[in-house]
């Protein structure tokens, strides 16, 4: 691992589920890995993939402002998911490709901690929110040249599990690593401003004003917020990327410009020439 910390990467279920983003991307983290072995944490959600065997069972999918409501009797179905059998494929990719990779959980050596979430109103079940966790699980495997793969399933004091939003996992886990980079490779080439073009940089001040404008909307929002709050936590910088772009995650690794770099206000808004330099 790098003395300035490993680069949290976030892979979202629309990629998982395109065979040739994912062979893309794949490529791209074993590129790095090449270079640097032990240098690339991967967190990881499968909403999709949790919608098709929900739907498979008879099971309703309910969400709130973008979270998944997680009824108790859903919860083995939604772990065994994400925790099994999209964390074993992502994992097997890698490992084609070449790259030392270990499927864990959030739980792992309690490298995330988490609670039950609530909302005023609103029963979410078995949705979790992080408060905090300790990186030696992490540690141990990046300091051995193995990149960790992370499904977003955390547990509760008791032991109980939890599902947590996978861009929220993906925030604590750089946080909790501290991640020299932390890069949401997503559908889009970055985050949009109203004349259609990526957006260079953008601070928190600026988001409030985007979202509160329309300009940013539907699923970009928790994207653009998690990106501002995961700089606010742990002063790393935060790309939002394309997966669609194959040379995206080299470049932003190699300190150059790809997607939107996010800050948590004006005054720390990094330049994109400067972002992981």
């Amino acid at each position: 691992m790098t003395s300035t910390g490993p680069l949290v990467v976030k892979l979202g279920g629309a990629l998982i589920d395109d065979a040739h983003a994912l062979r893309a991307t794949v490529r791209a983290i074993g590129a790095l890995e090449a270079v640097s072995p032990g240098s690339t944490v991967v967190v990881h959600g499968g909403g999709a993939a949790v919608d098709r065997q929900l739907a498979r069972l008879g099971m309703e999918t309910r969400r709130h402002e973008g979270i998944r409501i997680t009824p108790p009797e859903q919860m083995e179905q939604i772990a065994g998911v994400l925790a099994g059998a999209i964390n074993a494929r992502l994992t097997g990719a890698l490992l084609a490709e070449g790259v030392r990779a270990v499927g864990i959980t959030l739980a792992a050596g309690g490298l995330v901690t988490a609670r039950a979430a609530s909302r005023a109103g609103v029963d979410l079940g078995r949705v979790g929110e992080t408060t905090g966790g300790s990186p030696g699980a992490a540690t141990a495997l990046l300091d051995s040249g193995f990149v960790p793969v992370i499904s977003s399933i955390a547990t509760d004091a008791q032991g109980e599990p939890l599902n947590v939003n996978a861009d929220d996992a993906a925030v604590a886990v750089a946080s909790v690593v501290h991640a020299r980079a932390l890069v949401f490779l997503t559908d889009v080439p970055g985050v949009r401003g109203a004349d259609g073009r990526v957006i260079d940089r953008l601070d928190g001040e600026m988001a409030s004003r985007l979202i509160a404008d329309g300009v940013i909307s539907g699923g970009m929002i928790p994207k653009v917020r998690g990106a501002v709050d995961a700089a606010e936590r742990c002063g790393a910088p935060v790309v939002i990327a394309g997966w669609a772009d194959p040379d995206a995650l080299a470049t932003i690794a190699a300190g150059g410009i790809a997607g939107t770099a996010c800050a948590a206000t004006s005054s720390h808004a990094p330049s994109r020439e400067a972002v992981l330099s």
